[in-house]
């Protein structure tokens, strides 16, 4: 009984993570439960079954949440239970449009208050110390309920949906409770709609050989990624570095940086994978959340294919209602005040504050004075504030708010650049390469050499393809193919660099991050923009190899073409279930070797 207890109870040092053997003795034993469900239940009608089904796997999903979160699994509940009944009243109040959108904000205000206190208490402070000249300090360190931002916004989806009649309300609260906690992807997406999941608790299970093949494919997969990527990466060189850039080389914080691209990408989608093929074994389908990000050709295709559940919410549920591609809308500007007053206290400068305002006023007055270009300006505006807004969702630091800031700029900068003609572009990188000359020359930093390099191999690679067009030579096969190279690795390089401002405020104390951040992101660029020494690159790279060589051949399986991958999931989920076997006991035999002492929590654990 002792035994039992303590596997039960909930430990913080050792949350219940999809790397653990616990989680797999615990999914096995939810398995055997589930196919006993599934059997009995045969000679009884097919729909008893599965609300017995639905009503143990909801059961389950609740202890497991109870593992990751302890007490917190109380405001899941409550979450769940509010959302239901204010959706069913929402969908009562039928064309009462007044009583509709109160039921309607008052329960969107709840999630969001909620999501807000535990992920903006620190800033909600420091806004109120810097408006009212006060000295509120959080004594007691205020923990992050593991998922909450992924099953809030879930919820918040559903209840948008009903508003927009999308969907009916979910009518058994038993059915809409295990919507919001299957526990495959509660804790860490993806980010699930009512409409592509609900339906799927009222059919029969089905699963044929072939797709509990790729469901194993998918959980291995998942493995690999997470395992031998991102935690070995990570704890073996990533992390060092991080904490202490000035001890290492330019060339270290260099590989660091890059590795840190592909560790948070297979951290990230390697929970994903496996999500999806635990689900996929107990007969439902996750979407797919990751689509080979880092060949994007573009910011814009990047965020198309990267956390592509949230983009999606942040499109249907951020960008579009604030005016899309249309028009810049009241909420467009509300959004603008709110961010420029997160600046104020971020920064504690009224001079950023009324740079951001005054960038807003010259935006609105070109709008004005310039009809023709008001569409574009709205959509250009619009999407820089989705990607502000989604770089604040990961916290309220400086470091998330530069970064989606940067990601905002990459994708307008990208739609600018697609209007222009091969003249005007060729004009505007040689231009872009003179002035950051000049700059570097004059007002000589570090992080500016870095820069330079940057717009130095973009200006090289322009020239290239202006010469390119002005011989007429065909766009097709070989050069169509070296200019798509191109594109991506600009895209993969440009979204690296920004990922220095997500990396180095992560982990870290909400009360220190400003500061930790600012100072670990200068320390890397001070290092990377520094003189190197030609000699000592080679060695390094030496003494790096395992580094090195896992960055390159994860890189290589990640550029493979979507065809051949294809081509090898399908070859394995058809190979007899014993040669099947064989294979899972080799890969875990890997990756027993790679295995760390202490288990690495999923990065998005945080979020």
């Amino acid at each position: 009984m002792n035994d039992l207890i303590s596997i039960s109870a909930f430990d913080s040092q050792r949350p219940l993570l999809f790397t653990q053997w616990e989680f797999w003795a615990f999914f096995v034993a939810v398995y055997i439960v589930f196919a006993l469900i599934m059997d009995i239940g045969k000679n009884r009608r097919s729909h008893v079954r599965l609300h017995l089904r639905n009503v143990f796997l909801m059961l389950a999903s609740w202890f497991f949440y109870y593992k990751t979160s302890g007490a917190f699994l109380l405001l899941l509940l409550f979450l769940t239970l509010s959302n239901w009944l204010f959706a069913r009243a929402v969908y009562a109040a039928g064309e009462r449009k007044f009583l509709k959108g109160l039921y309607l904000w008052v329960c969107v205000l709840v999630d969001i208050g909620l999501l807000g206190f535990f992920k903006y208490a620190y800033f909600g402070a420091d806004f109120v110390n810097q408006l009212f000249g006060t000295h509120l300090t959080i004594t007691e360190k205020i923990l992050l309920p593991v998922g909450i931002s992924f099953y809030t916004f879930q919820v918040i989806s559903y209840i948008a949906d009903v508003y927009h009649r999308r969907i009916e309300p979910v009518a058994n609260l038993l059915d809409f409770a295990f919507y919001v906690s299957f526990f495959p992807q509660l804790v860490a997406g993806p980010i699930v709609r009512a409409s592509e999941f609900v339906p799927q608790l009222y059919r029969p299970y089905s699963l044929s050989k072939r797709q509990f093949g790729i469901a194993v494919f998918w959980v291995l997969n998942g493995l690999v990624k997470k395992i031998v990527l991102s935690d070995f990466l990570a704890v073996s060189f990533i992390d060092r570095v991080f904490d202490n850039p000035m001890l290492f080389t330019g060339t270290e914080n260099l590989l660091a940086l890059f590795a840190y691209s592909l560790q948070v990408y297979a951290d990230f989608s390697g929970y994903t994978d496996i999500a999806i093929g635990v689900a996929m074994l107990m007969g439902f389908f996750l979407p797919q959340n990751f689509n080979s990000p880092y060949k994007a050709r573009n910011p814009q295709e990047f965020w198309r294919r990267w956390h592509m559940s949230l983009s999606r919410w942040l499109k249907s549920y951020v960008y579009i209602p604030l005016g899309g591609n249309r028009n810049a809308t009241a909420g467009t500007w509300v959004w603008i005040a709110v961010i420029a007053a997160v600046a104020l206290v971020l920064s504690g400068s009224w001079w950023v504050t009324g740079v951001a305002l005054g960038l807003a006023v010259v935006v609105a007055l070109v709008a004005w004075l310039r009809p023709q270009h008001r569409r574009l300006l709205a959509a250009n505006l619009n999407s820089f504030i989705t990607m502000l807004l989604g770089g604040l969702w990961h916290g309220a630091s400086w470091n998330f708010l530069i970064w989606g800031g940067l990601n905002g700029i990459g994708m307008i900068v990208n739609k600018i650049w697609h209007g222009w003609n091969a003249h005007l572009r060729f004009l505007s990188v040689l231009l872009l390469a003179a002035g950051v000359t000049a700059w570097r020359y004059y007002f000589p930093q570090p992080w500016l050499n870095v820069v330079w390099v940057a717009v130095v191999a973009v200006a090289a690679g322009g020239l290239l393809g202006y010469l390119y067009y002005l011989c007429r030579l065909p766009q097709k096969g070989f050069a169509r193919a070296m200019g798509t190279v191109w594109a991506v690795l600009q895209t993969f390089v440009f979204i690296t660099f920004t990922r220095l401002f997500f990396r180095a405020g992560s982990n870290l104390d909400p009360a220190t991050a400003n500061e930790t951040a600012w100072r670990t992101a200068r320390q890397m660029m001070q290092q990377i923009g520094s003189a190197w020494n030609p000699d000592t690159i080679l060695p390094v790279l030496w003494n790096q190899r395992l580094t090195v060589l896992l960055f390159l051949l994860g890189m290589l399986i990640h550029w493979m073409p979507d065809k051949f991958k294809l081509w090898y999931r399908v070859r394995f989920a058809s190979l007899p279930v014993w040669l099947m076997l064989v294979i899972v006991v080799a890969v875990v035999t890997l990756l027993y070797q790679f295995m760390l002492t202490d288990v690495q929590p999923f990065i998005y654990f945080q979020f």
